[in-house]
């Protein structure tokens, strides 16, 4: 994947805790930097295809919402018992 060279201004206490985050992992900053611009992008994503959904079948009901904080809940418990392990 080709890379550019930006530029940024972030407030000077952020980029040092951001150094140290990447320092901790052993990572570039500008990796940590692009995995959570990544991120965000997903979360955008995902956010945009919940809204379409539903546009077209109506809200989703407390139930569902509950249902679904349990999956997600329930998910990241297997993850952070096991973090080593990929999901395929």
């Amino acid at each position: 994947m080709a890379s550019k060279k930006v530029t940024i201004t972030l407030d000077e206490s952020l980029v040092e805790a951001l150094a140290g985050a990447a320092e901790e992992e052993g990572i570039p900053l500008s990796r940590l930097v692009a995995g959570a611009v990544e991120r965000e992008l997903r979360l955008r994503a995902g956010r945009a295809v919940v809204r379409e959904w539903q546009a077209e079948h109506g809200a989703f009901t407390p139930e569902e919402l509950a249902d679904a904080r349990a999956e997600l809940a329930a998910a990241d418990a297997e993850y952070l018992s096991n973090p080593g392990a990929s999901a395929a």
